[in-house]
């Protein structure tokens, strides 16, 4: 039986503007990055070019929408509240799914629900909710036919000046199995995550702290795509696994609509999965801004390869 699921993928939106900032929710790394988006990423990181994107998305009609993270910008609880109407915005949560970010949980919350309040798009559908594990919100797993998303969460509270990431020991565990129970039904596996899942792909302070774990993860057990965010940049990179070779592809932020550094401008990534007699071709299109000032425009076109669907 083949299938054909267009999955339409973007990331690091950082929602302008930063609302909800008052004592009651100060710290230190707050502070810093309050003082950082307005001295630099305020002017790059913009709410028309979300809107944008996101209408032209809507034009393409993908099957599905999975944002990998970062959709606020401090953590901050009318943020996130805000970020919730924009999901709503963007579809309902059996039409998106959600991973998230370094900076949507970026400093501990004691009594504020935090990123829960996207639970709705965080969280296994009834298809796929028998290759997950009761009890833990991650990995989840949403399957579409012969599609299966597996949402991991790679971010964790950090100290001022640091963005590093952590799967856990735990999630590892249980991502392994999932993976074997998905690859064993003989589904495409497309993990999701925020951070680089692999050794170097981040510098020191910005990095995965177990990335060799989750490599080993990977390797082991299998997947057909993995998709991430967090360095605001376009990459495609492979992981070993069982004889052959995983693509890891990253994007950049969806909100850049200014020259920032060597950061491309906002964009998101089409991947028209076909599965055919268990071997899965993936095709990616990217539409972004090629022009501050430009429209959203037609970016690439290429063929990904993949592993074959049954590599559990």
């Amino acid at each position: 039986m083949s299938q054909t699921f267009t999955l339409a993928h973007l990331s690091d939106v950082h929602l302008a503007p930063v609302i909800g900032f008052s004592m009651a929710h100060w710290r230190v790394k707050r502070l810093l990055g309050y003082i950082n988006w307005h001295r630099k990423r305020k002017g790059v990181h913009l709410r028309p070019v979300v809107d944008r994107l996101v209408a032209d998305l809507a034009t393409q009609r993908p099957d599905h929408i999975a944002v990998t993270g970062d959709l606020v910008n401090l953590g901050l609880p009318r943020e996130q509240a805000a970020a919730l109407e924009w999901l709503a915005c963007v579809g309902p949560p059996d039409h998106v799914t959600v991973v998230p970010g370094n900076h949507d949980i970026y400093v501990r919350m004691r009594r504020d629900p935090g990123t829960a309040r996207w639970q709705s798009y965080m969280q296994s559908n009834a298809d796929g909710a028998g290759y997950g594990e009761s009890g833990h919100p991650f990995p989840f797993v949403r399957r579409f036919g012969q599609i299966a998303l597996v949402g991991v969460n790679s971010a964790i509270p950090t100290l001022p000046v640091l963005a590093r990431g952590h799967v856990g020991r735990e999630q590892l565990q249980r991502l392994g199995r999932v993976l074997d129970a998905l690859g064993g039904a003989g589904l495409v596996r497309i993990v999701l995550i925020h951070y680089p899942p692999l050794p170097g792909q981040s510098a020191a302070s910005r990095k995965l702290l177990d990335a060799e774990a989750m490599q080993q993860v990977l390797s082991e057990h299998g997947a057909e795509l993995v998709l991430h965010g967090h360095n605001h940049t376009n990459t495609i990179a492979f992981c070993s696994s069982r004889g052959a070779s995983i693509p890891v592809v990253g994007i950049a932020s969806a909100s850049l609509g200014r020259r920032y550094h060597d950061e491309p401008l906002g964009r998101y990534n089409l991947y028209r999965v076909t599965v055919d007699g268990g071997a899965a071709k993936v095709d990616l299109t990217a539409r972004g801004l090629a022009d501050p000032d430009g429209p959203v425009v037609e970016l690439e076109r290429r063929t990904i390869e993949a592993p074959t669907a049954h590599q559990g």
